[in-house]
């Protein structure tokens, strides 16, 4: 079976911030990865050339296939911010609703900035998220 194209890296993630964020991303990532080390406990690492993650976990779906991932991240995409959740449920789809501007695809929780969101109700999110993770795959 083939590996997971993204793997944790050895790149610099303050180097990818800098190259790619504008003056209020750098402070909305700075924001999201003291969130996501408080939720995970773990620092940021870079997995692949563009997702800042933190934490991991190792994943079997039923057909077999297996790999790692991170617990919680977060990617810069031009002039937008994604954040990478698991929103299954009743609890996770009412937060969704409460949390603000945003536009939400499977797993991909994109907004333009922090200021449109409440970071509690985000935080909650992430939270949540990490907690279906752990519940799913131990």
């Amino acid at each position: 079976m083939p590996e997971n194209k993204t793997q944790p890296t050895d790149a610099s993630v303050s180097d990818y911030i800098a190259s790619r964020a504008s003056d209020e991303q750098r402070t909305d990532c700075a924001v999201l990865m003291t969130m996501f080390q408080r939720l995970t406990g773990e620092p940021p690492t870079m997995w692949g050339p563009s997702i800042v993650g933190h934490g991991r976990y190792r994943y079997t779906y039923d057909s077999g296939r297996s790999g790692e991932a991170c617990l919680a991240a977060f990617a810069i995409r031009g002039r937008e911010l994604v954040v990478y959740l698991s929103c299954d449920g009743h609890d996770q789809q009412a937060l969704l609703a409460r949390v603000g501007k945003h536009k939400m695809g499977k797993s991909c929780f994109y907004f333009k900035r922090l200021a449109d969101l409440d970071t509690a109700v985000l935080e909650q999110l992430v939270a949540g998220s990490i907690a279906e993770v752990r519940r799913k795959y131990g």
